[in-house]
């Protein structure tokens, strides 16, 4: 490891097993603000300054309840629910095996599963006010199999919010490519008052992450007569 720029960047030799990837990764991390300000302020990953970030900007956070986090692992977004909004209930669900956190159920499973929502939905104890998704599909290298696999999942994330949400409630969730494709978008628009793109500036610039910020559920009785 050694620094150039009169120390103000680290930089990683290659080691023998590590490939140029890889190198590339950990010196990424090891210079990236986010990264160290997360150790710093007890974060488990930086993912948690977008959703203070995401919060900032449209303020989902104030006043909820009941928190349902989709794609819950490592917990940075939980952790952030939690010290935004003490008092509210989270239950985060995902593949991944999560190390407990103070406050928040946990559950590892797919939340493909047919089981997987009226299990969040016993944990919870009550309907959400905020459906979070920071989901996203294993990648395969191609961008476009890719950005189609993880818009299934936040279709998915859409429809359970739809099912489960308060009158009022939100919902945020990661798309790609510049946001979710019109017939999502025209989904949410008819069940939500507000719907919005944004890109965190803790979304890295090369990343072609973005997430849509819905707010104002409508009910479904009121959605279903539009």
């Amino acid at each position: 490891m050694s620094r150039d720029g009169g120390g103000l960047r680290t930089r990683v030799k290659t080691a023998r097993k590590r490939t140029a990837q890889s190198t590339r990764w950990l010196e990424r991390q090891l210079n990236d603000p986010y990264v160290k300000r997360a150790k710093a302020e007890g974060y488990r990953s930086r993912a948690a300054y977008k959703l203070i970030e995401l919060d900032e900007r449209f303020g989902f956070l104030k006043g909820v309840r009941r928190v349902v986090d989709l794609g819950v692992a490592p917990g940075g977004w939980a952790q952030v629910v939690r010290r935004q909004v003490p008092k509210a209930s989270v239950v985060g669900i995902d593949l991944l095996p999560v190390d407990p956190l103070d406050g928040v159920i946990l559950l590892q499973m797919d939340f493909m599963a047919d089981a997987a929502p009226d299990r969040l939905m016993a944990e919870l104890g009550g309907a959400p006010d905020l459906v979070l998704s920071d989901m996203a599909a294993n990648t395969v290298g191609h961008p476009q199999t890719d950005a189609l696999r993880t818009m299934g999942l936040v279709e998915a994330a859409v429809a359970f919010a739809v099912d489960v949400l308060e009158p009022g409630g939100g919902f945020v969730g990661k798309v790609f490519a510049g946001g979710a494709d019109s017939a999502l978008v025209a989904e949410l628009k008819r069940n939500f008052t507000s719907v919005k793109h944004a890109k965190p500036p803790a979304s890295r610039k090369g990343s072609s992450e973005w997430y849509v910020v819905a707010q104002g559920f409508k009910g479904r009785a009121a959605a279903e007569t539009e």
